[in-house]
């Protein structure tokens, strides 16, 4: 599972280091794809795979799956962990985040996700307000309880 956050640099050529702790879920391969937040999401091989199973269900007639198609394949890139643990983002997916130096890896359980320190401390904004929180998330019905 993907947890906690860190903060790396991109180093000259654009590449980026990723977690030990992350590399060793990445050893069947990964995929990046433009978030929903103005983040990019990296899928373990197995995780798009089953993204790439349920899209193949969804009805191509319909306007709503189209659009998620295309914001998902479209933006999808296969990636490769070089020796060192370093990724290469493509050039277009780290325009659209943002990216610049330096990024922010924040665990999401299946994925994980590379923010820009800007766009990041915009989201630790909203979750360091615990009435929008416990409102917002209060429909989810979370629990540890099976």
């Amino acid at each position: 599972m993907f947890l906690g956050q860190y903060h790396h640099n991109l180093d000259s050529k654009n590449r980026l280091t990723i977690p030990s702790r992350y590399r060793d879920m990445l050893e069947d391969g990964a995929y990046v794809v433009q978030g929903f937040d103005g983040n990019l999401i990296v899928y373990t091989a197995p995780a798009f795979e089953q993204i790439k199973q349920q899209a193949s269900q969804l009805s191509v007639t319909d306007q709503t799956t189209r659009l998620l198609n295309r914001l998902i394949f479209s933006t999808a890139d296969c990636l490769e962990v070089d020796k060192a643990g370093r990724i290469l983002i493509p050039d277009f997916l780290r325009q659209e985040a943002g990216l610049k130096d330096e990024v922010v890896l924040a665990g999401g359980g299946d994925y994980f996700e590379i923010w820009s320190p800007e766009r990041w401390a915009e989201q630790i904004a909203q979750l360091h307000n615990p009435t929008a929180i416990s409102q917002r998330f209060a429909a989810l019905k979370i629990s540890t309880s099976p």
